[in-house]
């Protein structure tokens, strides 16, 4: 017998998270903070290195898109205004770092920041789908 997801009480909690913007908003603005600071940084930490550049710059941006879609949901042309933010913060930081002792201009990165923007749409939509199965926004 299968279990609905309606019924579980793992997925209701997790479908919660995914209704609540506030918190996912709170966690766009401490990752760009972060991934600001990570670009920016003449010497960035080693410590948070994936081995090759364009998986950092890919991974960051999955991370961001994620927490945007979900901090900002709603209509289609607000999601496409997260996502143009994010390309902008992308190609903003590559002319940033030409300017930075340490830091190079590669515009293949901002290639990479497209390919972690798609990477986040396509979990934020899948994450908004397995919730509106688990369960109905909180407060309805």
């Amino acid at each position: 017998m299968a279990i609905s997801m309606s019924t579980n009480p793992l997925a209701r909690r997790i479908a919660g998270v995914i209704h609540a913007p506030q918190p996912w908003r709170w966690l766009l603005f401490v990752l760009v903070a972060v991934v600001c600071y990570l670009a920016l940084a003449p010497v960035p930490p080693k410590d948070v290195d994936l081995r090759w550049d364009k998986l950092n710059h890919a991974s960051a941006f999955t991370a961001l898109t994620l927490a945007g879609c979900l901090g900002f949901p709603g209509s289609r042309r607000l999601v496409l205004r997260v996502l143009l933010g994010l390309l902008a913060l992308g190609g903003l930081i590559e002319i940033v770092q030409y300017f930075v002792p340490g830091r190079s201009c590669e515009w293949f990165d901002l290639l990479a920041d497209a390919a972690g923007i798609a990477i986040g749409l396509g979990l934020a939509l899948i994450a908004r789908a397995w919730a509106r199965r688990g369960a109905p926004p909180p407060g309805r």
